[in-house]
């Protein structure tokens, strides 16, 4: 081989080797899906009078979307839960530690590793060693030297590790984003319930409270004998089965509370939580509804689905590159002397340099089920990524349909509770006339009483879709690059 030769042939043997190639797939980004209607069971709908937000569509929600509620306790809660929520202290710790570790073998892979080293020993020896069995020696020796090494990347074995790190990073930043958007939706769905709860104790409170004052008039219409005793055991009875619906309402409210406690981070017997109360709690005139073509975009639970197909990926490519050959090199430079002094005196220099090259050749097979275990777990993590993508679509159809459907339903209620206070004010004048018994004034009493529960129920409902949807759409979280995010959380 010629000398021209030689000077084209190294400088690519030694740029192909620092340099390196990542083996394994590149990644990239799963096509989004681009439909044009979340679900067809809603385009041809004649729900357009129901009592329920307008959908318009908007490229964004608005940050802090909780206030459209426009209750100053529901905000606190919200503001408390960002701030104490455990889960999301933890998801910021696991997002640290992400990061940290993708720091640590960043260094680790793309630098040299440099240290040095002072060392200092007295021994003493055997004379036999040197012929003089009798005269054993004792010497000291001192060093101190600097050492280099250094691991090629030559088939990106490292990039791969560190491009396994960086998709972990978004994972848990993702990871972190959606904690956040749940934990949100969470207090807001759990305020409302406490709400709705409150509302239907009053309501039963009333109702409790018709029925005893009907029921001793009763007793004195009895003890003088207007009505007949199985009459007045009618009464008791339906007053009796109507008190046994409060302990389970008071019994819900108490758990309601308890549960925004834990979703704020506070401890159940916190009295310092504010009290929603459901007359407070204003229903939305519009939710904004993003385009079905950015919903995988949007939703930060799909994006970490991708972020986890992204390390199966990476994780492919690092189980490839543990098939090819390793190029480690060192290097020493130091002293070596036995007395102290000398240490830095000329002529007292030692070097060293090595180079080695592994190569498996010989595991069983063991290298290469690796790798095949690497792709199937992609394979899996390609699966579970469609899933979320079904399932986020799900999720926003089902919301859209709850709010049409529960509109309708929430004016069905309108309708009824209307009437039972109409029916409610005639039965009531007709008692008087002395045309209808206790026991029809009590059961019109009931009705509408009921009604009222009924109407509360049906109205929280609502608050709960609108909440549910905009939840579903990915929150008030807005796509940004990994770096932005990371930086973001981390303040």
């Amino acid at each position: 081989m010629n000398f021209q030769i030689r000077n084209s042939i190294f400088p690519m043997m030694i740029g192909f080797f620092i340099g390196g190639c990542a083996v394994g797939p590149d990644f990239h980004s799963p096509e989004p899906l681009k439909p044009e209607h979340y679900s067809n069971e809603l385009r041809d709908s004649d729900l357009d009078a129901a009592e329920r937000p307008k959908l318009v569509a908007r490229e964004s929600i608005p940050q802090q979307w909780w206030q459209m509620y426009e209750s100053e306790g529901l905000s606190q809660l919200v503001k408390r839960g960002l701030s104490n929520s455990p889960t999301l202290a933890a998801a910021k710790a696991r997002l640290k530690s992400a990061q940290e570790t993708l720091d640590a073998d960043t260094s680790f892979t793309l630098f040299p590793k440099v240290g040095a080293s002072l060392n200092s020993s007295r021994r003493k020896i055997s004379g036999a060693t040197f012929g003089n069995a009798g005269n054993p020696r004792i010497f000291a020796v001192h060093n101190a030297s600097v050492d280099v090494s250094y691991t090629v990347d030559a088939f990106g074995g490292g990039q791969r590790y560190l491009e396994l790190g960086k998709a972990k990073v978004e994972f848990e930043a993702l990871q972190l984003e959606a904690s956040r958007q749940s934990l949100i939706a969470n207090i807001v769905t759990a305020a409302i319930a406490e709400a709705s709860l409150r509302e239907q104790i009053e309501a039963t409170k009333a109702m409790i409270s018709d029925e005893t004052s009907l029921l001793n008039l009763s007793e004195k219409k009895f003890e003088i004998g207007v009505i007949a005793k199985a009459d007045l055991l009618a009464q008791r009875t339906s007053l009796a089965q109507t008190r046994t619906l409060l302990p389970a309402l008071q019994k819900a409210l108490a758990q309601m509370r308890h549960q925004l406690a834990m979703l704020t981070g506070v401890l159940p017997d916190n009295t310092d939580l504010p009290k929603i109360e459901m007359a407070k709690l204003v229903l939305p005139a519009e939710i904004p509804i993003t385009l079905p073509s950015t919903l995988t975009q949007r939703r930060p639970d799909v994006r970490a689905a991708e972020a986890s197909l992204h390390q199966a990926n990476a994780q492919v490519g690092v189980a490839t590159s543990n098939l090819y050959p390793k190029l480690a090199l060192s290097a020493s430079y130091g002293t070596e002397v036995i007395k102290i002094a000398d240490l830095f005196n000329a002529g007292s220099a030692i070097w060293g340099m090595a180079a080695g090259l592994t190569q498996p050749i010989f595991r069983a097979g063991e290298l290469r089920a690796r790798k095949r275990v690497a792709m199937a777990n992609f394979d899996q993590a390609a699966a579970l990524y469609r899933q979320s993508v079904l399932s986020a679509f799900v999720d926003v159809a089902d919301a859209m349909l709850a709010i049409e459907m529960d509109g309708r339903q929430l004016v069905l209620q309108q309708q009824a509770g209307a009437l039972a206070v109409e029916t409610l004010g005639i039965v009531r004048e007709q008692h008087k006339q002395g045309v209808v018994s206790y026991l029809g004034l009590l059961d019109a009493q009931k009705r509408y009483q009921q009604t009222r529960i009924n109407l509360i129920k049906a109205r929280a409902a609502m608050l709960n879709d609108s909440a549910a949807l905009i939840f579903s759409l990915g929150g008030d979280w807005q796509q940004k690059t990994t770096e932005q995010q990371t930086t973001e959380n981390q303040l």
